[in-house]
């Protein structure tokens, strides 16, 4: 007597062998599978924004009672901010441009022109892509420096962006290098100084606006027996737009010099004993000893520290709106604050407009000091 079987397609050859493929392919991709989550939020938390983003810079957004109603216009909203009422704000005033000033961007052009000479044939197209690049941007922003400062016009807040990011840097690391050089020389207490030196970096923007604001209020605040012993009684800097945008930096680098200290004074500290005691013992002297010895060693960190606050510097927002709300006028507002004021007052495309701009000044300046400072640097290091 014999046991009737039945058929059952999972068991046959092609069945298994289906099963078998599903899961290697399953094996396979498991990588995939895993990182996925974290893909799908950046999708929606991050590239989906953007893009709506652009949405926004390219149409006129007007609130109605359903939602937002947009309306395409294309680039008129960055073309706004070189032409009309808003190039004033933007780029600063443009007319009676000085002598002085035609003379600044000539020699600007062609010192662009020379440097764009040079590179030709020494670099692939792309390369020379990038340096054409490079150097509009620099005749820019030298015409804006011959329309404005060296014409006795104002400028507007992309000019004042690049303050903070050009001078603000500059500033703060040649400060946070020198402290970051004393503290790694054998000197009593600079473990004390470490700690001292990296405590305003855990304040926070907010924290430090409102403090500057309260220490350098000259009638009620902890330094007015300073400002009444200089005869500075009756001025107010809040007012002055020079002393204004020097305060927002006297803030800003009071916050971020502990940054650079930090990450120098790890830089000097494996720099070769060996070689110094060397010098030493041949007699150099301690500024030779750090322009052929420490210096070479501590370039590479120190040209990647000064990119990294850059890119920081240049959405800085906090520190003018708290300390001065832009003003006076326009003179302490940075591109970021532009863009969060033109957002206040519900004009979402100019505010997305604007943001855009500052990416792209963002991304051509920070690339060209990369490809022209720090990968030098490395390659004069190697």
């Amino acid at each position: 007597m014999t046991a009737e079987t039945t058929y059952q397609p999972g068991n046959s050859p092609a069945g298994l062998f289906r099963a078998r493929s599903w899961g290697e392919w399953v094996d396979h991709h498991s990588r995939t599978f895993f990182i996925a989550p974290a893909v799908i939020l950046i999708l929606i938390f991050a590239i989906f924004p953007t893009f709506y983003s652009i949405v926004f810079a390219l149409s006129r957004v007007k609130f109605t009672a359903t939602g937002l109603r947009f309306r395409f216009v294309w680039f008129d909203n960055f073309l706004a901010q070189f032409s009309g009422n808003e190039q004033a704000h933007f780029l600063g005033r443009l007319t009676n441009i000085s002598i002085l000033g035609w003379i600044f961007t000539a020699v600007v052009v062609a010192l662009a022109v020379w440097w764009l000479i040079r590179s030709w044939g020494k670099t692939s197209w792309i390369g020379m892509i990038g340096r054409l690049i490079s150097a509009a941007m620099f005749i820019f922003v030298g015409f804006l420096l011959g329309a404005t400062l060296l014409s006795g016009n104002p400028w507007g807040t992309l000019m004042t962006t690049l303050f903070y990011v050009v001078v603000g840097c500059t500033v703060q690391f040649i400060i946070g290098t020198g402290l970051a050089f004393l503290c790694s020389q054998p000197i009593s207490g600079k473990n004390f100084f470490r700690v001292l030196f990296f405590i305003p970096l855990m304040i926070t923007p907010l924290g430090v606006g409102y403090a500057f604001k309260m220490v350098l209020d000259i009638t009620k605040g902890p330094l007015q027996p300073l400002w009444d012993g200089i005869g500075l009684q009756n001025w107010a800097w809040s007012t002055d737009a020079w002393a204004a945008r020097w305060f927002v930096i006297l803030g800003d680098s009071w916050q971020w010099i502990p940054f650079i200290f930090i990450v120098m004074l790890a830089a000097l500290e494996n720099v070769s004993g060996d070689q110094v005691e060397a010098a030493q013992v041949d007699g150099a002297s301690s500024v030779q000893i750090f322009r052929e010895i420490t210096w070479p060693q501590i370039v590479p960190v120190a040209v990647t520290v000064i990119l990294i606050r850059m890119i920081e510097a240049f959405k800085i927002v906090d520190l003018p709106n708290i300390m001065t709300s832009g003003g006076p006028g326009i003179a302490t507002e940075s591109m970021t604050l532009h863009s969060y004021f033109l957002w206040r007052a519900n004009d979402m495309g100019s505010s997305a407009a604007v943001a855009y701009l500052l990416l792209i000044l963002t991304v051509v300046v920070c690339a060209s000091f990369f490809n022209y400072v720090v990968l030098g640097q490395l390659r004069k290091a190697k």
